[in-house]
């Protein structure tokens, strides 16, 4: 069942409930290894980035149970600080455990990382922080070897506010021995979800959602139940569905306050979007107009709404210019789209959409997991089937991605 079967779709009308966040989840898996005992994890999607998480936490010794989405992890007073390649290659969150490991044993053994491929993203930032933090490092098969008597508190400044350097620094730093300030830091929610879950643990951190993070070293760290914030992509993606289909969506459970350009971009767009008790509210009546699009780190455009935004001005009224600031490569899903009838014209960063009434259907084929989730949502807007190769991708980062979108009355399945 490696395939989704598209047909397009007239509008949408439901609700769809958002799931707890891929990007935090996985990295409050990480940071259950600082303590021992057991932690729990509530509102856990069931996606695959998440089982491969858990398998990387077994290999290590760890005691994992899931039922449903929580996730209950109980961690030894000894762990094996080895992260296979088996693993690592097939997920890149995994380079999110040196840190933990480092902070909390003194030594770690990972695998070079693998995940999505769409361009370079490497981790020198995050081996540079360790390192000012006092971890040394050498590099033999394919492995980072790192190593730590005691981590010691100092001031960390990237150059880019990278989540995941932000994220390894941030657990390294909480048992650190003294104060370790992180100047330049990323500020996505997921990054504040974790530094609040550390809290939780009995962490000591100041300037959570800002670009100065301050942590004070403690001695030791107990395990907490805690509940993973809402997943903003999946609410985008959904989001974008609407907007090529019309209609009307509930996204129970999401957060408008994470989501606040995307929602000015979508209502520029002609989307009306009203926060409630539960989440949002979307409505969208007519063709949307085109607009310009750039990404930023956080509060900005995240780049993983970017797929799904080319895909929207694929069927806007008018031509949208998009600029790609995170991630070089990361357009590789455009030759899909233009295959399906889309007129866009790429070169380096930037690309130009000019909107069509329909796409047509087309066999395409996911890259990576938005690339997938934006080849889905360029189907409903196709006259005729999409069929999607390679939908294993999209299995790493959603739950059920059709049957939610059936539900709302689109043309989904999966074979």
């Amino acid at each position: 069942m490696d395939k989704f079967l598209v047909q397009g779709s007239g509008p949408l009308n439901g609700e769809v409930r958002i799931g707890g966040a891929k990007n935090s989840a996985l990295k409050l898996m990480a940071a259950s290894l600082l303590a021992e005992g057991s932690t729990s994890l509530l509102n856990v999607p069931d996606i695959t980035d998440v089982a491969i998480m858990i398998e990387l936490l077994e290999a290590m010794g760890v005691r994992v149970q899931r039922e449903g989405h929580r996730i209950d992890i109980d961690v030894p007073a000894e762990i094996d600080p080895v992260a296979p390649y088996s693993l690592v290659e097939r997920m890149r969150a995994s380079i999110v455990v040196l840190g933990p490991l480092l902070s909390r044993i003194g030594r770690a053994q990972v695998a070079m990382p693998g995940g999505d491929d769409f361009g370079s993203r490497p981790i020198d930032m995050h081996l540079q922080g360790l390192e000012q933090l006092g971890a040394t490092f050498s590099y033999e098969h394919g492995d980072i070897n790192g190593r730590a008597e005691q981590l010691l508190g100092t001031e960390v400044f990237l150059e880019f506010p990278s989540v995941g350097a932000t994220e390894n620094l941030l657990m390294a730093a909480v048992l650190a021995e003294g104060t370790t300030v992180i100047e330049n830091a990323a500020r996505e929610p997921e990054i504040g979800d974790l530094a609040n879950f550390l809290l939780k643990m009995g962490a000591l951190i100041d300037g959570i959602g800002t670009s100065r993070l301050r942590i004070e070293g403690v001695t030791v760290l107990r395990p907490v139940t805690y509940e993973v914030i809402a997943d903003r992509i999946e609410a985008a993606t959904y989001l974008a569905a609407l907007a090529v289909c019309g209609g009307e969506l509930r996204l129970q459970g999401a957060r408008p306050d994470h989501m606040e350009m995307l929602l000015r971009k979508l209502e520029e767009m002609g989307m009306a979007c009203q926060e409630n008790d539960s989440g949002l509210e979307a409505k969208v009546r007519d063709r949307l107009k085109a607009v310009d699009i750039s990404t930023l780190p956080y509060p900005g455009l995240a780049t993983d709404y970017k797929p799904f935004l080319v895909t929207a001005l694929c069927v806007s009224h008018g031509a949208g210019m998009v600029t790609e600031n995170i991630f070089a490569g990361r357009f590789r899903y455009i030759d899909e789209l233009v295959r399906m009838g889309a007129e866009i014209r790429a070169e380096g960063r930037h690309a130009v959409v000019r909107g069509v009434e329909r796409l047509s259907g087309a066999p395409v084929r996911a890259h990576d997991i938005r690339a997938g989730a934006a080849l889905v949502i360029a189907g409903l807007a196709a006259d005729g089937e999409t069929v999607i190769s390679d939908a294993h991708h999209v299995d790493r980062g959603y739950e059920d991605l059709a049957g939610k979108l059936s539900s709302v009355g689109a043309q989904v399945t999966r074979v």
